[in-house]
């Protein structure tokens, strides 16, 4: 009898015979011995606890590692926590941690109900000065388990705070009691901008909005939600607020910012790690659903396929181009452990079907002008969990989906991309012309954002960090959740394909403007739209979408309009809005010259709730 074992530090696959060892590294090939607390095979960075640990040795593990990240924004380290099924802490215990950047915390049940967390996993406001707030709290994510919340004492008591913006996901997640999407405790109440929930039930308390300025919830169960700021989108979810979205949105007395869609259109959750009854390591890849709402799992499992440990190739600091590409070739999986990978040629990905998985949001980053990551005009790829970073040389793209004009229809078996970061400079300086190129018919896009940092390594200036475009989506029927980017230079987001929907878009104008002149669509219009669809184009659905200015040069720079479309009957856009956020100039129009203008004396937001 044989066994196929990948062995990570070689980065090698071998056939060995059952009788002349024993596997413990990993509990993949049959064997039912755990992984050790450090995750084995999965890098010394995945931290794999048990109900076998002591409660204390487990809050000491995930303090250290909080008080490493918290304040970590562009640091090299990246981890995954992960709970193997049981019960951690008690109502009189609880086990209460910090999750700070870089760091994803996941149960390995088949469902959020075999790992349960009796007390809090929180997130809260940053603090420069007096100033706190969670607008900066990226890179971080809670999925696939439990939280009875206790614990958090003085004035969080009672709550479990998740205070995050962009790229901070909570998905597969039953929290039971109350949840604050802001921190009002740590120098608060402070701003938090943006967030994504999904497959997730919310029961015996409520989701406290309170200065999340905008969200997306999807495909959930939600007893109670507070308010709405500017953008509060839901899809798909139980006990949604009702549609409210108005001409007055958002302004004193006027109702919230609601948008609601009893059904999503087209969805698949992203794949995750568990363990099965035998302690061996799967990968489950979720069903795609049509016009659903709730949940996938409170009737039963998750319908879809469990695919086994030994079908993936670990990637790790070892791992090389040739040595993914190879195993690629082969027709294997890859999950990509917690690090920073530089990648000097295209990763290709060629077989349908192939699962890309990113544990403790592992970053990838081009080191010859090359495209970072290729997949081929095929079925069924997913890529999640991951970050990709531009490198010093201008690349054409960082992930190119199937090949432009490609008539191919995988609406049967969609390629889906799912939490997803896209960065031209803050961590490194970088370029980049595209950050993401979407020619995959039918794909869908959950929960990604692009974005030319507007902070760290090389921002501040127009001539650093060059990145064109955020997003280019050049397939037709595609499908986009939680869709944000921001600050890139030219058209931010340029869709081109016909049948597309996109269900939340939040977009900032870049601040560096230097001029007039510097930014300018054509000869006669001042600026760039956020959203640019070509006349081309015949159809297209857009609901709950917002772009937002802050020009920071003292240079009065003026955007004509942060929607450009089509005028005609099939592309229809509902609920939209801009705000000026502060500096200079102004948004002259929310879409095609119809808005009212946002700026210094009138900072919005500027409503328009139906468009076509």
């Amino acid at each position: 009898q044989y066994i196929r074992v990948v062995l990570t530090a070689a980065s090698t696959t071998s056939w060995w015979s059952i009788d002349e060892f024993t596997v413990y590294s990993n509990g993949s090939g049959g064997s039912t011995t755990p992984p050790p607390a450090t995750g084995g095979s999965l890098g010394s960075n995945v931290y794999v606890f048990n109900t076998g640990m002591s409660e204390a040795s487990i809050q000491s593990q995930l303090n250290t590692i909080a008080n490493a990240q918290v304040s970590n924004q562009f640091g090299t380290q990246r981890y995954s926590i992960l709970f193997d099924p049981g019960t951690y802490g008690t109502a009189a215990d609880p086990l209460d941690f910090q999750v700070g950047f870089y760091t994803s915390v996941a149960g390995l049940g088949q469902n959020p109900g075999q790992v349960v967390i009796n007390g809090s996993i929180n997130s809260y406001n940053q603090c420069s000065g007096t100033t706190c707030n969670a607008t900066d709290n990226f890179w971080r994510s809670v999925s696939n388990l439990t939280i009875n919340v206790a614990g958090n004492t003085g004035c969080g008591a009672g709550e479990d705070f998740w205070a995050a913006s962009q790229e901070s996901p909570l998905r597969r997640v039953q929290v039971n009691g109350n949840l604050s999407l802001m921190d009002y405790c740590v120098g608060g109440p402070g701003y938090a901008s943006g967030g994504f929930i999904s497959d997730s039930v919310f029961s015996g308390g409520t989701v406290t909005n309170g200065s999340q300025q905008q969200y997306i919830a999807r495909n959930s169960t939600i007893d109670s939600w507070s308010n709405a700021v500017w953008n509060q989108v839901f899809c798909g979810d139980n006990g949604a607020p009702a549609q409210s979205f108005a001409s007055n949105s958002g302004d004193s007395g006027g109702p919230n910012s609601y948008t609601t869609l009893a059904t999503c259109p087209q969805t698949q959750e992203e794949p995750y790690l568990y363990v099965d009854s035998s302690g061996n390591y799967n990968v489950f890849v979720p069903s795609e659903q049509t016009n659903s709402s709730g949940p996938t799992w409170t009737n039963g499992n998750t319908p879809g396929t469990s695919l086994p440990f030994s079908s993936f190739y670990v990637v790790n600091s070892a791992s090389t181009v040739a040595q993914i590409n190879a195993a690629l070739a082969a027709g294997d999986n890859l999950l990509v452990t917690p690090g920073v990978y530089n990648v000097p040629s295209t990763i290709s990905v060629t077989h349908p079907d192939t699962k890309i998985v990113g544990l403790g949001f592992p970053t990838l980053i081009p080191t010859n002008g090359n495209v970072t990551m290729n997949v081929a005009d095929v079925s069924g790829v997913n890529v999640s969990g991951l970050i990709f970073d531009a490198g010093s040389t201008s690349s054409p793209a960082l992930l190119q989906l199937g090949t432009q004009g490609s008539t191919v229809s995988h609406a049967g078996d969609p390629v889906s991309v799912d939490d997803v970061t896209f960065r031209v400079g803050g961590a490194e300086a970088g370029t980049a012309n595209t950050a993401f190129v979407d020619d995959s018919n039918n794909s869908l896009i959950d929960d990604v954002w692009a974005w030319r940092a507007d902070h760290g390594a090389g921002a501040g200036s127009w001539t650093s960090d060059q990145g064109n475009t955020g997003a280019v989506v050049n397939g037709n029927n595609v499908t986009a959740y939680g869709l944000a980017v921001e600050h890139f230079q030219q058209y931010e987001t340029e869709w081109n394909g016909q049948g597309g929907t996109v269900v939340f878009f939040q977009n900032e104008n870049p601040y560096e403007v230097p001029n007039q002149a510097a930014w300018m669509a054509s000869s006669t219009q001042d600026g760039y739209p956020a959203f640019y669809i070509p006349n081309s184009v015949t159809s297209f659905q857009g609901y709950g979408m917002g772009s937002y200015s802050y020009f920071n040069q003292g240079v009065n720079i003026q955007n004509a309009m942060a929607f450009q479309a089509p005028q005609t009957s099939g592309v229809q856009f509902h609920d939209l809005l801009t705000v000026w956020l502060n500096g200079s100039g102004s948004i002259n129009s929310v879409i095609n010259g119809t808005g009212a203008a946002v700026s210094s004396t009138n900072g919005g937001p500027s409503d328009v709730v139906s468009y076509q």
